[in-house]
């Protein structure tokens, strides 16, 4: 398997199909790369180079004790696009994985980035504090801490099944394969990194990085997000950013790279080509 091995001797597992102008992805907690097979399916055959590796602690990457916080996520993947020598890449981050994106371009700077586009992403803060009123009560994050600690296989499988895919909406239809797939990817990491995790995309705040972006950002997000709240995240992201486009999704729920997989594809390669 391709893997880099990053300054603090982390392994890090990546996959690296076609040829063209590079797309690199960055996926959501707890998950692991193959979440954009979806994405990564439809834009190698589109005439891209698409990247995506699994961030430390999660997939096929090493199991690690440390280092679960976005400063070690960002430097990874400055990492995987320098082992690459990616130039002129499109970065596309779903949910905490759009935290990271902000965090390595703000972090790393733009000389290798085009573009970026999040999805249902965490930034600008996700926790309530004085200066964020409207974020979700710490409460929240501390509980999914230790619904994680006591067990993870039951509380992934919840996940999946509820309220990351909306499958707990009146009239939706649960798909068994999306969700059993969910799981599989959450199981196949490591549950001390999952932990710091939490903390990780709860507790940053990506207002400073989001103010120094200066490339052309697409903040994609469902207004049915029921992890990611809409209000609280992309409309205050669209605001720090300098040079946005904020598409706001009727009903689409958070995990709409994977269910509304047609339509978030297709916005994203108009977005890509314009």
């Amino acid at each position: 398997m391709p893997t880099i091995t990053t300054k603090d001797g982390v392994e890090i597992f990546y996959k690296d199909w076609g040829s063209g102008q590079p797309i690199v992805f960055s996926h959501g907690w707890p998950l692991s790369s193959d979440d954009w097979d979806a994405q990564m399916m439809y834009f190698v055959t589109r005439g891209y180079r698409v990247v995506a590796h699994d961030r430390r602690g999660h997939g096929r990457s090493a199991q690690v004790a440390d280092g679960h916080d976005m400063d070690h996520y960002a430097d990874d993947l400055a990492a995987v696009t320098a082992h690459l020598d990616l130039k002129n890449a499109i970065h596309v981050g779903h949910s905490t994985g759009g935290g990271e994106v902000v965090h390595y371009i703000a972090r790393h700077g733009e000389s290798r980035v085009a573009k970026a586009a999040i999805i249902s992403a965490v930034p600008p803060l996700m926790v309530q504090t004085t200066a964020n009123p409207g974020g979700l009560p710490k409460k929240v994050f501390d509980d999914f801490q230790a619904q994680l600690a006591a067990g993870r296989s039951s509380f992934y499988r919840d996940i999946a099944a509820g309220p990351f895919y909306g499958y707990n909406r009146p009239g939706a239809k649960p798909s068994e394969a999306v969700i059993q797939n969910w799981w599989r990817q959450g199981m196949m990491g490591g549950a001390k990194a999952h932990y710091d995790g939490i903390v990780a995309f709860s507790q940053t705040d990506f207002t400073e990085d989001l103010k120094k972006i200066n490339v052309p950002v697409l903040v994609m997000h469902g207004d049915d997000d029921q992890i990611v709240p809409y209000a609280d995240s992309a409309p205050l992201s669209a605001k720090l950013l300098k040079n946005c486009t904020l598409k706001t999704y009727k009903s689409f729920p958070h995990g709409m790279p994977t269910t509304e997989a047609e339509t978030i594809n297709a916005d994203l390669l108009a977005f890509f080509k314009s």
